[in-house]
C-alpha cells in the first residue's frame, strides 16, 4: 500500500481528525502558548497537554506501521500501543478536569472523538488480514 492510500483509509483519517482535536484543546487550556515547548514546562496541565499531544501524534504513526507491516507480531504491538495511547488520552481528559479546566464541554467533546475513533479502529482491526492472531 502506498503513502498515498493512507488518506483512504477511515481510521487513518479519524486519527488525524483526533490529533487535530488534541492540538487545539492543548493550545487552549495550556498555560504556555509555545506547543513545541511544553515539555519544559512545570505546570501540570501542560505537562498533561504535552502528553495529549505526543499520545495523539503517535496514533496515525502506528496505523501507518501496521498498514505497512507483514508482520502479525508488529501489528499486534501496533494495535496494542494503539489502544494504550486511547486509554491514555481518556485519562488525559480526567487530568485536565481535575486541574481545574473550566472549558468542560471542549474535553467532552475531545471524548467524543475517541468514541468515534475507537468504532473506527475496531471496524479497521477487524478488516486487516491476518493469519487469526490479531
Amino acid at each position: 500500500m502506498s503513502s498515498k492510500n493512507l488518506g483512504s483509509i477511515p481510521v487513518y483519517r479519524k486519527a488525524l481528525e483526533l490529533c487535530d482535536m488534541s492540538r487545539a484543546i492543548a493550545a487552549y487550556v495550556t498555560f504556555n502558548k509555545d506547543l513545541l515547548k511544553l515539555y519544559t514546562s512545570h505546570s501540570l496541565r501542560d505537562i498533561i497537554a504535552d502528553a495529549l499531544l505526543t499520545d495523539a501524534i503517535l496514533i496515525p504513526q502506528k496505523i501507518a506501521q501496521t498498514e505497512f507491516s507483514s508482520s502479525n507480531d508488529e501489528k499486534n504491538r501496533n494495535i496494542s500501543f494503539i489502544n494504550i495511547m486511547i486509554k491514555n488520552i481518556n485519562a488525559y481528559c480526567t487530568g485536565l478536569e481535575r486541574d481545574g479546566v473550566q472549558e468542560i464541554e471542549y474535553v467532552n467533546l475531545l471524548r467524543q472523538e475517541i468514541k468515534s475513533f475507537r468504532k473506527a479502529f475496531k471496524k479497521w482491526i477487524g478488516s486487516l488480514p491476518h493469519n487469526g492472531t490479531i
